[in-house]
């Protein structure tokens, strides 16, 4: 008997099945099954953003969020997902501008708006205000300080330990952004240290290490500065970040189950620990996250699949 080989899942919905079926509904038209969604996954922050955000790229192409506004003008879930909407499309527009290429500020402004609406009609609500900080970012000198400040703490009062609220900060801070290395790495070790055991925050410091690659990428000039990158993974500093991040969210409960939400971030610390070669702890995550995996990090640094493959072996689990 053949054993099938090991190959990993790139589940866009990361393992979210009802996810999964509703974003089929946008396909054929309908926003009925993105309301009895959003409306089932009730106050839970993790798994309400990680829907309306994966749900908002799927709508970012179609008019299924208007549609839906336009049935329910007053629903709180309609305008938070318009919002997401509206934050996507925004960002869609600026990747197909290219890096450094401004965009319309009116439909930055746009975006904007519609994320202010969506915490007017949902005040328990974080998600819009992730929205909100994530568009900023799109404005060519970022928002006033006050004002970042400012949606901030109305983010920390509704979710302190919001995962992505903390990473979009994180990505604002970044070098490739309105910061630098040492301020995104500031705000991620802050985070980290305050979080409780158990709590994601800390592979913050992961998240900081991979923008801080692919700023080195971007600015990188030819092949030899490139290869100058390889200690990046592997030195003192980024070795420790792994364990440190390991003992605070994982090490107590190695068996936790995996939302749909964290699979992303557990890929950040496996891909970290892999090529920091932290034998152990990357043999225990890839044993943890088994086939279910994300595109990023591992795109970063080469194919995912591969990279995936080849660190189980060196592990000694299944390919």
């Amino acid at each position: 008997m053949v054993r099938d080989r090991f190959a990993p899942d790139f589940d866009p919905d990361c393992g979210d099945v009802s996810l999964s079926s509703a974003r089929h509904d946008i396909v054929i038209g309908r926003w009925q099954g993105l309301r009895e969604l959003i409306r089932a996954t009730g106050p839970d922050w993790l798994a309400r953003g990680h829907r309306v955000r994966l749900l908002a790229q799927a709508c970012a192409g179609s008019s299924t969020a208007e549609s839906w506004l336009a049935a329910e003008p007053h629903s709180g879930d309609a305008l938070v997902l318009r919002a997401a909407t509206e934050t996507a499309r925004a960002f869609n527009l600026a990747i197909a501008a290219g890096r450094g290429v401004p965009i319309d500020q009116l439909r930055i402004d746009a975006a904007v708006m519609a994320c202010l609406s969506a915490t007017e009609a949902y005040l328990d609500d974080p998600t819009p205000w992730v929205s909100l900080i994530s568009v900023a970012r799109l404005y060519p000198s970022g928002v006033r300080r006050q004002e970042l400040a400012r949606w901030w703490d109305e983010l920390h009062q509704r979710d302190p330990y919001s995962m992505e609220g903390h990473l979009q900060v994180l990505h604002y801070y970044s070098a490739r952004w309105h910061g630098s290395h040492g301020l995104m790495y500031d705000f991620a070790r802050d985070a980290a240290g305050v979080a409780p055991p158990g709590c994601p925050l800390p592979v913050l410091v992961q998240y900081a290490r991979v923008e801080e690659y692919r700023h080195a990428l971007d600015t990188a000039q030819g092949r030899s500065a490139t290869m100058g990158l390889g200690q990046h993974w592997k030195n003192d500093g980024a070795v420790s970040d792994v364990r440190r991040t390991w003992e605070r969210w994982i090490a107590d409960r190695p068996d936790l189950p995996v939302a749909p939400g964290e699979l992303r971030d557990l890929n950040y610390l496996a891909h970290a620990a892999c090529w920091a070669d932290v034998d152990d702890v990357a043999a225990d995550l890839l044993r943890l996250l088994g086939r279910r995996a994300t595109r990023t990090p591992w795109s970063y640094t080469g194919d995912p699949a591969q990279q995936i493959l080849r660190w189980r072996k060196e592990a000694g689990l299944r390919v």
